[in-house]
């Protein structure tokens, strides 16, 4: 009886197996694929049944119906094998290295396929073309309910066709692809369930699909840093689900219609960088769920409606570079409780700073720079506990003094620009109107334009988390401090455009960050980026570490020698000493720095010939040493002779190219050091040897005998 038993449960395992071994065809389609099965990170050996395999399911018939292997580093080209996988439902292989085009046709067979997510890989080609099989357009099965084949570099046309049987569709995103022409209209006509529709970051043109209005459950709408033009089509504002609406970076022009407030459940609003012009709809306070707000660099005109302020989730509200207008201190942003960036850069606000701003407990940046803002920074500024980043540059503030002592009290600001206020003022020079404490986590202080007098004031040394320094384009007299170098963590000084006189400190030359590779620039990211113009391109910095080391003392009356300690610095990307009375040599130390991109050393007093080790500079891109007192020959066979001649000009006894003199005989060229190496130099040494012997015998045994011929006749 057990032994009946025993070999009756054998039979059921064995039917058991075999009902669930993996199926032969779909098992020789996973091998197709072009990677190594046997490496770490699948191990597919260990086991015959497929169905057993990492990132393998099969359904009760044996049959493979999950492929899902994302971040497993795989590569190489997918195989048309694949098509055979007939009860394929979910295919994942994003996040790996796969290349090439899809084999065409892959997915006629795939009729019960739901999600394909090929993202994040190095796949190319016409996707209509891999979509087609045997010169018919297929398109995406019926069953598809998810594809997403961003960040790859697909190209072509997204055809209509190509989502005409997707009936079940929830997402469709192809976004950072390279497909052209316009996005396909009338998309939930066949797609009604689509409630994600991503297009950004291609290379579409044409208008904005019309026909969104038939999208009754769409939720995101993306297809920003694309080329798209015309306006915002109306039945846009009728798709009533959205949520995000992403259109930056086109050429989208007109206005935004007062129908936008039918969008009752709109969160993210992001239109910046378009052309849109006139004013925002006066009943924008109806957007009650609305939390981000970003409509910079556009054409929009006006005062801000006053319902704005009934947007009380608002967590980010960015309006620079637009035309708006008005008395800003007349808005109640105390509603605003969730408000963390406002950014209001380069409009035409007036006003002075609203009071009511500070009631905003968790703002974190404000930027109220380039408007027309007056008065003075009020107490009630140190109520924003977690404020780092305030930018007021460019208005007509008064009271720097009053300015820094209640600012030193925001011990979370990280980035205080006060550039082009205060002007003609005194800056502050009294130690105590900063604490111990003080700006403690102050990195960057910008002070320039606002033609300050007075020296560089000692308060500046408490500040040790300090990064970045600017304070030129001011009047500031008297020395360079050598204190500045207890400065731990600086790597950025501009003191140019300025009346500094005396010697540049040796002490400089031991800046902690520019001295040693072992004291990192922090890299961190900012809350919001730094525009600012470098050599007369307009540039926009993440974080201070992308501003670069430098040291600028251009337009000052510095005197003395360039100190050979220079060459400690060897961190810096930049050394501007020009327009300034430096004399002396060119130190060689200067070779040392072989991380400087920019060295500017024009119009000062220094004599003396280029320094042939300058050559060693190989990520110099910028260099001038015009108008000083140089000679010589510029070194022969290197990058110094790639810059343009006006970078030595200035110099009278400067030679060879690329300026337009040649050299005839100096010392140290090259032709002269191989004369030397064949024996010709020391032959002419040695006859200008004898002959000023002669010379010398001669001027003094002439006169000797004319003196005792006088002596003989007197």
């Amino acid at each position: 009886m057990a032994a009946r038993d025993l070999l009756f449960n054998l039979f059921l395992i064995g039917i058991f197996c075999i009902n669930h071994a993996c199926n032969q065809i779909d098992r020789d389609c996973l091998l197709s694929l072009p990677f190594d099965t046997s490496s770490p990170r699948l191990n597919w050996s260990n086991s015959l049944d497929c169905c057993h395999w990492e990132g393998i399911s099969c359904d009760h018939s044996a049959r493979v119906t999950h492929i899902w292997l994302p971040f497993k580093g795989l590569r190489g080209r997918l195989s048309p094998l694949l098509g055979n996988l007939t009860r394929l439902s979910h295919f994942n292989l994003s996040h790996n290295s796969f290349s090439g085009p899809l084999p065409t046709g892959i997915f006629s067979s795939l009729n019960q396929l739901e999600v394909l997510d090929l993202s994040y890989n190095q796949l190319n080609g016409d996707i209509s073309l891999q979509f087609a099989s045997n010169g018919s357009s297929n398109g995406l099965p019926s069953s598809i309910q998810i594809v997403d084949l961003s960040s790859n570099d697909f190209n072509g046309l997204i055809q209509y066709w190509l989502l005409q049987q997707a009936w079940n569709l929830t997402k469709l995103n192809v976004s950072h692809n390279s497909f052209t022409g316009p996005i396909p209209s009338s998309l939930c006509i066949n797609s009604p369930f689509v409630r994600l529709l991503d297009f950004s970051s291609n290379n579409h043109n044409g208008e904005i699909p019309k026909g969104l209005e038939e999208c009754s459950r769409l939720e995101v709408f993306r297809a920003g840093f694309n080329f798209l033009s015309g306006f915002l089509p109306e039945d846009l504002y009728g798709a009533s689900e959205l949520e995000e609406i992403s259109l930056p970076s086109n050429n989208i022009s007109g206005s935004i219609s007062n129908s936008i407030v039918n969008l009752t459940k709109l969160i993210n609003l992001e239109l910046y960088d378009n052309e849109l012009s006139g004013k925002l709809p006066m009943d924008m306070g109806k957007l009650s769920k609305l939390k981000h707000l970003l409509l910079y660099t556009n054409f929009l005109t006006g005062a801000l409606p006053p319902s704005l302020m009934n947007c009380t989730n608002l967590v980010t509200l960015n309006l620079r570079h637009n035309f708006f207008g008005g008395d800003i201190s007349t808005l109640n942003f105390s509603t605003l409780h969730q408000l963390t960036i406002l950014d209001l850069w380069k409009n035409e606000f007036t006003g002075t700073l609203p009071v009511s701003l500070f009631s905003c407990k968790f703002l974190r940046a404000i930027r109220l720079a380039s408007n027309k803002l007056g008065g003075q920074i009020r107490p009630e500024i140190v109520q924003l506990k977690f404020l780092v980043f305030l930018s007021l540059s460019y208005n007509t503030l008064t009271n720097i003094t009053g300015a820094v002592k209640i600012l030193a009290h925001c011990k979370t600001l990280n980035v205080l620009l006060l550039t082009g206020n205060f002007l003609n003022e005194a800056i502050p020079t009294d130690d105590s109107i900063v604490g111990f404490d003080g700006f403690k986590s102050l990195e960057y202080l910008g002070l320039t334009h606002c033609k300050l007098t007075g020296q560089i004031p000692t308060w500046l040394s408490k500040l040790k988390n300090l990064q970045v320094l600017g304070l030129s384009f001011n009047r500031i007299t008297g020395s360079i401090p050598g204190w500045l170098s207890t400065l731990p963590r600086l790597f950025r000084l501009n003191l140019s455009d300025n009346l500094i006189s005396g010697e540049f400190p040796k002490e400089i030359c031991a800046l902690p960050t520019l001295v040693s590779d072992q004291a990192p620039i922090d890299d961190s990211s900012l809350i919001l980026s730094i525009f600012a113009t470098v050599n007369g391109t307009f540039l926009e910095f993440s974080s201070l570490s992308n501003l670069g080391p430098w040291i600028s003392v251009a337009n000052n009356n510095l005197s003395g020698n360039i100190p050979i300690e220079i060459g400690r610095l060897k961190q810096l990307h930049g050394l501007n000493f020009s327009h300034n009375n430096f004399i002396g040599n060119i130190p060689d130390q200067i070779s040392e720095l072989t991380n400087l991109e920019r060295l500017d050393l024009s119009g000062n007093q220094l004599f003396g010939e280029i320094p042939a080790s300058l050559s060693r500079l190989h990520f110099l891109h910028q260099f001038s040493v015009a108008n000083n007192n140089l000679h010589g020959a510029i070194p022969l066979g290197t990058q110094l002779q790639s810059f343009d001649a006006s970078a030595y000009e200035g110099n009278p006894q400067l030679c060879g190219a690329p300026l337009p003199h040649e050299c005839a005989s100096i010392i140290g060229n090259n032709n002269d050091i191989q004369k030397d190496k064949d024996g010709l130099g020391f032959r002419w040494l040695h006859i200008s040897t004898v002959l000023g012997f002669i010379t010398g015998f001669l001027g003094v045994s002439i006169p000797l005998f004319f003196n005792s011929i006088n002596r003989r006749v007197a």
